[in-house]
């Protein structure tokens, strides 16, 4: 048994915010059975007649249903999780017989994408680990043990940039030149440029050779800090096993990274060589290797990845110190930040921030360069939020909040803005959360969640125009750029976390929820919860249960995965039930409400929530005081 609180505090006028989450999640329900009926076939596949040209687009048919057991897991219909079962397993039977993967699983490519191809599956392990468990331990082997060719212990290196299943596909394509084309170049330049001297003609792609023998050989060996997002999957696997060789596989292989960084000044860099040497095969240069420093898109993927590898590090070890693995990079390009409008600035990603900036492109603020070559930095753009954030959530440090207070000083741009945007990464809204929990943006609860309603109508009225095209190749963007499950805001508000790292990480959260009643992960029916403080310390979260006959009781989780310790906790009070008045009286009088506190020390506190009732809770808590798992407060060995 878990300690329990009943509320008392009675539920008069429900807040808007309430109404607006629970009406969220209603939306989402109709919108994410109209996008299977309308774009997925009876085994789950997408309606797809094609075929794959190149290596690329696992990621894109796995992308469109990644945050569909995510919305399970906040608390989404119960057969939701069985949806995302049914399309993983039929996205998966379609892409192998494109011939994209062996053995269930990509057959190389680069972890930029893996990562994205992964979440779906993150997800699903979350919420059923015993159905999952067998395959998540197999991928993970794929790099923890070298006789699958991907790893090498003894220079402490994945050992090419396309890695995965197939250890017979080598290179980083399979024609004659890397297929770059020609709006490719325009936007981010060629990767090796300083092969082809400035004034020399350009050669025809086939013969180019920055795009064919010179870069498969650069390029297509040795290892690439993106390949760090791999430690999301060895932390997948670790998560669900507790088996000591995955936790020693992320410590070794982090711990790598850490010196190279460490010997080039603290910035970590991007390519390996296959005797373990940083730049041995782009002339010494600490950039330039595959989706580094020097390629699309820079810190976008160099950064993510770190911030991947940097907390694998620390939930397998212990040891804060591996989140040095960012800090340095990340206060590099801030510190060779420049205040500039982004309508100036050489930016390659202009989809992104036209639309999350809207009339603020004009606006004077700050910009940080996210790629460097022999030119040194360049690629300004406005602070990518995600990092900061992730990093300032999981280590609760001043350093780390300190960073975020400076970034939001030199913004020219209202932190507490809400925009109505939906980016790839189902992200970009960390300013106006970062602002909210800060206790300046009292309306952002209401204001994100009616921003992800126009969010789901847009995605439902975009479905309605497209659902009768025959997707070309060149298309397949549609898919993920339709799926109308939007949960940025809801992770924000409930579980107090940003949203997941795009890119292969695995979620983080201050508190998480399940239906004692339904046994399941997620909020009951007709709960609506806020987490409105992070502070481990005083981690405030409010439950509402607007139904107004039916009793719920929900158990709140410390950490994503049971990794915190909750100590105690204060919660509101209504012990006086002279409120409602007399029986022949007109009105109730203003409930008197106190605080109680209970002693916890464990992940998990049952909340009883009698009909229209909610209650506050103020929650102190030790952050990583245990082991990361997925365990739940309904397995026999919880206690």
């Amino acid at each position: 048994m878990h300690p329990v609180i009943t509320a008392s505090v009675p539920l008069l006028e429900p807040p808007g915010w309430a109404i607006a989450q629970r009406a969220l999640f209603d939306l989402l329900d109709q919108a994410w059975r109209q996008f299977a009926r309308d774009y997925t076939g009876p085994d789950g596949r997408l309606n797809y007649r094609g075929r794959l040209t190149s290596r690329d687009g696992v990621d894109d048919f796995y992308e469109v249903f990644f945050n569909w057991p995510q919305l399970y897991l906040l608390g989404g219909a119960d057969d939701l999780l069985a949806e995302s079962e049914r399309h993983w397993r039929g996205v998966t039977r379609q892409l192998t017989e494109l011939g994209m993967l062996q053995d269930e699983y990509e057959r190389g490519y680069d972890w930029f994408h893996q990562g994205e191809s992964l979440l779906l599956f993150y997800f699903l392990c979350m919420a059923a680990p015993d159905r999952w468990r067998e395959r998540a331990l197999r991928f993970a082997d794929l790099y923890v043990d070298p006789k699958h060719g991907n790893y090498d212990p003894e220079h402490r290196i994945i050992t090419r940039a396309h890695n995965g299943s197939d250890s017979a596909r080598t290179g980083l394509f399979d024609g004659a030149s890397y297929p770059w084309l020609p709006q490719e170049a325009e936007m981010y330049g060629f990767p090796l440029d300083w092969l082809l001297p400035p004034d020399v003609d350009e050669p025809p792609r086939d013969r180019d050779p920055r795009l064919g023998r010179q870069m498969s050989e650069r390029l297509g060996v040795g290892d690439t800090a993106v390949n760090l997002a791999a430690t999301g999957l060895v932390l997948n696997a670790l998560i669900l096993s507790g088996e000591g060789k995955y936790r020693d596989w992320i410590a070794e292989y982090v711990d790598a990274w850490r010196e190279r960084a460490a010997a080039n000044g603290g910035t970590i860099p991007d390519n390996v060589a296959p005797d373990g040497t940083v730049g041995g095969l782009v002339g010494g240069r600490w950039y330039g290797g595959h989706y580094g420093w020097s390629w699309p898109h820079g810190w976008y993927s160099v950064g993510h990845a770190a911030m991947i590898g940097a907390i694998a590090a620390v939930e397998a070890t212990g040891d804060e110190s591996h989140l040095d693995l960012v800090r340095p990079a990340l206060d590099e390009i801030i510190a060779n930040g420049k205040t500039i409008a982004y309508t100036e600035s050489d930016s390659s990603l202009c989809s992104k921030w036209t639309v999350q900036l809207a009339e603020d492109v004009s606006t004077p603020t700050l910009h940080v360069p996210f790629r460097h070559d022999d030119r040194g930095w360049f690629d300004y753009n406005p602070m990518l939020m995600a990092v900061p954030t992730a990093l300032w959530h999981h280590s609760a440090a001043d350093v780390d909040l300190w960073r975020l207070l400076r970034l939001r000083a030199a913004s020219a741009h209202d932190w507490c803005t809400v925009r109505s945007f939906r980016s790839k990464e189902e992200a970009g809204h960390e300013e106006p959360w970062v602002a909210y929990l800060g206790g300046d943006n009292p309306d952002y609860p209401e204001r994100i969640l009616a921003a992800a309603q126009a969010q789901v109508r847009h995605r439902l009225a975009r479905m309605a125009r497209y659902q009768d095209r025959d997707v070309p190749e060149a298309d397949i963007h549609l898919w993920q750029q339709s799926n109308p499950v939007v949960t940025e805001a809801l992770v924000q508000l409930t579980w107090g976390a940003p949203q997941v790292i795009y890119n292969g990480g695995l979620q983080q959260a201050r508190v998480r929820y399940y239906d004692a009643d339904a046994r399941r992960p997620g909020l009951p029916p007709a709960v609506a919860a806020l987490v409105s403080s992070i502070d481990p310390e005083a981690t405030v979260v409010e439950l509402v249960n607007l139904d107004p006959q039916r009793r719920r009781t929900v158990i709140v989780q410390a950490g994503a995965f049971a990794e915190h310790t909750i100590h105690t906790v204060r919660h509101t009070v209504c012990r006086d039930g002279s409120w409602i008045g007399d029986l022949y009286d007109y009105g109730h009088r203003e409930p008197e409400i106190t605080e109680e506190s209970l002693r916890v020390d464990g992940p998990w506190l049952a909340v009883e929530l009698p009909a229209s009732t909610r209650v506050r809770l103020t929650l102190v808590l030790t952050l990583r005081a245990n082991h990361a798992s997925y365990r739940t407060p309904f397995d026999e060995q919880a206690p």
